[in-house]
């Protein structure tokens, strides 16, 4: 197998398989109406966000933290965020009695058998139709508001995939699941945006996506050593894999794309 049709099948296996998306389908199904019978009219609505709206999302057997961004949109927007922290906990703790549940700021995480959800409560300071959501984050260890558009970050990565010719999500699952394998020294949505920024004009293959992208990427000054360890290493292993190709050693190069990202 070459390395490009070995990439290819990785990235096959980097989308939510059917029974997985229907598992989540129904557990977000529960989800708004159990959150509807509890809170009634305190909240102004519920829904889906983050890297499984934008279908960037690996599956659990590839990155133990994968989650489901789901955002809780409160009518009140006058309250603190730990203020509907608490709210959210206490529905869980009602709703969700034998499932492991707790605030990891600035959300409060929800486990099931075949997800984890993270719940982030919202506030709306929008006008008329025009919606500015605002959600809860962490400011140097201090929980505030912080103003969001999901929509648009979901769109413009849709017109960029589309633009790369449908290259770039399979190229940021890619990227997301070497993340995973080396115990995440990057965040995920922050690596997300910043691939998302990288010019790929000209490229054919999610492979040559992936070895531009790592090629490109360089950890920051004030990055700990073991992260500016783990680019090199990646940064090396794309080396080696272009010189076994170069010098016709497909199975030298196979092996080599194999460290940097193992066989599901």
């Amino acid at each position: 197998m070459s390395v490009l049709n070995y990439l290819d099948n990785l990235a096959t296996k980097a989308v939510l398989k059917e029974e997985e998306l229907t598992s989540i389908r129904t557990s977000i199904l529960n989800l708004k109406s159990n959150l509807k019978c509890y809170f009634g009219d305190e909240i102004q609505e519920s829904f889906q966000f983050g890297s499984s709206k934008r279908e960037t999302i690996l599956p659990r057997k590839m990155d133990e933290n994968s989650d489901i961004d789901y955002m809780i949109v409160f009518k009140d927007n006058t309250l603190k965020p730990q203020t509907y922290l608490n709210k959210l906990k206490q529905f869980a703790d009602k709703y969700y009695p034998n499932s492991k549940k707790y605030q990891s700021c600035p959300t409060v995480v929800l486990e099931l058998n075949h997800i984890k959800f993270d719940i982030v409560p919202a506030i709306d300071k929008g006008y008329l139709d025009y919606h500015s959501y605002y959600i809860s984050a962490d400011k140097s260890n201090i929980i505030d508001w912080i103003p969001t558009d999901p929509n648009k970050i979901c769109e413009e990565l849709l017109e960029k995939n589309k633009n790369y010719n449908y290259k770039l999500k399979p190229m940021i699952r890619l990227v997301k699941y070497w993340n995973s394998c080396n115990d995440y020294p990057f965040n995920s949505y922050s690596l997300e945006q910043h691939i998302s920024q990288c010019p790929f004009n000209g490229l054919n293959s999610v492979k040559d996506f992936l070895f531009k992208y790592i090629l490109y990427f360089e950890a920051t000054s004030d990055s700990a050593q073991w992260v500016k360890d783990k680019v090199k290493c990646a940064k090396n292993i794309v080396y080696n894999v272009k010189k076994y190709e170069n010098d016709n050693m497909p199975i030298s190069a196979e092996n080599e794309i194999k460290k940097l990202l193992p066989e599901v």
